[in-house]
């Protein structure tokens, strides 16, 4: 049921760019052929949701600084079988930041990403089919630090674009706009 209701939130999706119009179609597809697709035991990849967290003016986003990755991204991560992608985005912005003042703009997919994730350990190369939701947290909360992180902090749309040259955290930048 769950898989159908993000299939179609995909498909109300208005990708900004060919780039995430490929990814979007390709998320499609894969979870068409994937039933498993929320299970991190799939191993050639699987569904994870992210947030993109603002201030409300929009002039701020939060990133945290991954402690394995050892680099800047949105919070985020695995479904590990919860087929509610925005749910797990939430879940994941509120454990890796600690903000309690979390809330939805909207419920509408913002953003759609397919990265590789390089192999480590036991698991091999594969793929995260990324879905992002929009959030928004008030500024002046404090972050909670976790094990999985090594810093948390607000920048503003200026800095994360000179912080980062990932396409996939600037295409966010630039939707932030909008």
């Amino acid at each position: 049921m769950h898989r159908y209701h993000l299939l179609t939130l995909l498909r109300q999706h208005k990708p900004t760019d060919h780039s995430e119009q490929v990814m979007t179609k390709a998320t499609i597809a894969f979870i068409e052929a994937n039933p498993a697709c929320f299970e991190r035991s799939l191993l050639i990849g699987h569904v994870t949701g992210s947030a993109w967290i603002v201030s409300p003016d929009r002039q701020n986003a939060v990133l945290i600084h991954h402690r394995k990755l050892d680099r800047w991204f949105q919070p985020g991560g695995h479904a590990d079988g919860d087929p509610v992608i925005a749910g797990v985005a939430f879940r994941e912005a509120e454990e890796e930041t600690g903000l309690k003042s979390l809330q939805f703009i909207h419920p509408e997919i913002f953003d759609v990403d397919v990265h590789l994730i390089p192999a480590r350990g036991d698991v091999p190369e594969h793929l995260h089919y990324d879905i992002r939701f929009l959030l928004e947290a008030d500024p002046h909360e404090p972050f909670i630090l976790t094990d999985e992180v090594n810093a948390v902090r607000w920048l503003s749309m200026d800095e994360i674009s000179r912080l980062t040259d990932s396409e996939s955290i600037l295409r966010m930048v630039r939707k932030s706009d909008d």
